[in-house]
């Protein structure tokens, strides 16, 4: 339906564009899902896959509102048509779709991993409603039509999935730095501790031959005093007064 001008009318509110925005994401599930193996490994592994695999849901192609035994049901599906013995002809490509859905399954299965994925989503589609709001906002303020392309159902579905795979990325470099600092830190610790270590057998070496040494050293030390005296008698002379001549006499 168009609004006035020609132009199209908008959702009548956020909870409209999120009810559309699920509507288009089931029915591309619904055709996604008779996808053939080779489809299915093509989609998991196509250019990117190490970002866009990180959405669990996006993996599936289920719903984040979807049950417990809808999720057991879709990962048994998808499971079997991308497993390395129905793919004989491409058995490690198919390994490695297998395995990202496998990964996205166990994360669907934790409660906190499957939060935090329903949070990014969240997020993402909060964030493209705040930006469509400011959007009209300074529209509104510059006297013309407040309609922005996201009010398009498809529009509004395109742009939450760039957002959450933009957020979904975010969160791995930054957890990928974690690890890496953290990494880097356990290496310092250790090192610092294997020094600490040679130091304090570095120590103890010396004071082991140091203790074993002294009787040797104390010997020494007498024997050269006692030569030193010796040296000093030998050496040790008497002024004689010189002789005196007898003068002659004529």
């Amino acid at each position: 339906m168009a609004a006035a001008g020609g132009e199209p009318s908008a959702p009548s509110s956020s909870d409209d564009l999120f009810q559309n925005f699920y509507t288009e994401v089931k029915q591309i599930e619904k055709r996604d899902s008779v996808l053939t193996s080779t489809q299915q490994i093509d989609r998991l592994l196509r250019p990117g896959a190490s970002y866009f695999n990180l959405n669990p849901f996006e993996v599936l192609q289920i719903d984040p509102e979807a049950t417990d035994t809808e999720l057991k049901k879709r990962f048994r599906a998808l499971s079997i048509l991308v497993h390395p013995d129905k793919n004989q002809d491409d058995p490690d490509r198919a390994q490695k779709a297998f395995e990202a859905v496998d990964k996205a399954y166990k994360n669907l299965l934790d409660p906190e991993q499957k939060k935090r994925a329903v949070d990014v989503i969240s997020a993402g589609r909060e964030y493209i409603e705040h930006t469509m709001k400011e959007k009209k906002k300074q529209l509104k303020k510059d006297g013309k039509p407040v309609f922005v392309e996201e009010d398009d159902p498809e529009m509004f579905r395109q742009a939450v999935y760039k957002q959450t795979m933009k957020l979904f990325a975010e969160l791995e470099i930054k957890r990928k730095e974690r690890e890496a600092k953290d990494m880097h830190e356990r290496k310092r610790a250790r090192e610092e501790e294997i020094e600490t270590a040679e130091k304090a057998k570095r120590d103890r070496e010396w004071q082991k031959n140091f203790e074993e040494t002294r009787d040797g050293r104390v010997d020494s030390w007498r024997t050269f005093q006692s030569k030193g005296k010796k040296k000093e008698k030998k050496n040790r002379s008497f002024l004689k007064p010189p002789k005196v001549k007898m003068e002659q006499r004529e």
